[in-house]
């Protein structure tokens, strides 16, 4: 009996998200073309899609300082953990933020081509020469545009290991923008199981942007490492509090 039930509610749950993925493309695809690429895309969907972290049987609570709030562009970064983010971490987009996703992301089927008329950067990592103008084009987002831009340090999903060693990237952006890097923090979602009903709490909170002052691109790595502390001690904190 308990094996048919969680397979009843892993099934109602995919039926949930296939409706959820068509009814987003077609009206998300069709909103944004009245203003194609507009960066406030970007925080009405990302908010749209944490809504959906309840259908999942999450409990998402997101906490947001008041240092951050109308504070102007930032280059956030959060920890990468898997294809719960979408429905987790999204939930602390702020207005006027853009994320920078793989090129390939333009390929998945409906979630990629609202991906990129949201007005999203995509960027080709295979390229290493590709790579280095993509620091210059976030710069010049965010200077140009207003905006703020949202990375992973990671690079790549982290599955269960904890918070893994960061990229500079993102910090060379934040120096030519000129902006602060202001961490987010989810608490871990490896336990979380489609054919659970209820997945408990998961928390994703906004630490205080951290300025540049200081650094430069001789010292960036210290830059990554000091970030990569604060979120990996919030990291534990909320680990133990949503335990």
């Amino acid at each position: 009996l308990y094996v048919g039930e969680t397979l009843m509610i892993a099934l109602l749950r995919l039926i949930a998200l296939a409706i959820f993925a068509v009814f987003t493309f077609v009206f998300g695809c069709g909103y944004c073309l009245l203003s194609p690429r507009n960066p406030k895309h970007v925080y009405t969907f990302g908010l749209w899609f944490a809504r959906m972290s309840r259908v999942f049987g999450i409990n998402l609570e997101v906490r947001v300082p008041d240092s951050v709030k109308n504070a102007g562009p930032s280059l956030y970064i959060a920890n990468h953990q898997n294809n719960w983010d979408l429905f987790t971490v999204s939930g602390a987009i702020q207005p006027r933020t853009v994320t920078v996703g793989k090129k390939s992301l333009a390929w998945m089927p409906l979630f990629g081509q609202l991906y990129w008329i949201t007005g999203n950067i995509l960027i080709d990592r295979n390229n290493r020469s590709k790579a280095v103008g993509t620091i210059a084009q976030v710069a010049d987002n965010i200077k140009k545009r207003n905006v703020s831009v949202w990375m992973f340090p990671e690079g790549t999903r982290s599955r269960g290991r904890g918070l893994l060693p960061f990229k500079t990237g993102a910090f060379h952006a934040a120096l030519a923008a000129e902006v602060p890097v202001t961490p987010i923090v989810c608490s871990s979602t490896d336990g979380v199981k489609l054919n659970r009903w209820n997945n408990g709490t998961v928390i994703v909170e906004i630490l205080p942007p951290v300025s540049t002052d200081g650094y430069d691109k001789n010292n960036v790595r210290d830059f990554a490492n000091e970030c990569r502390e604060q979120m990996k001690v919030k990291l534990e904190e909320l680990n133990k509090e949503v335990a």
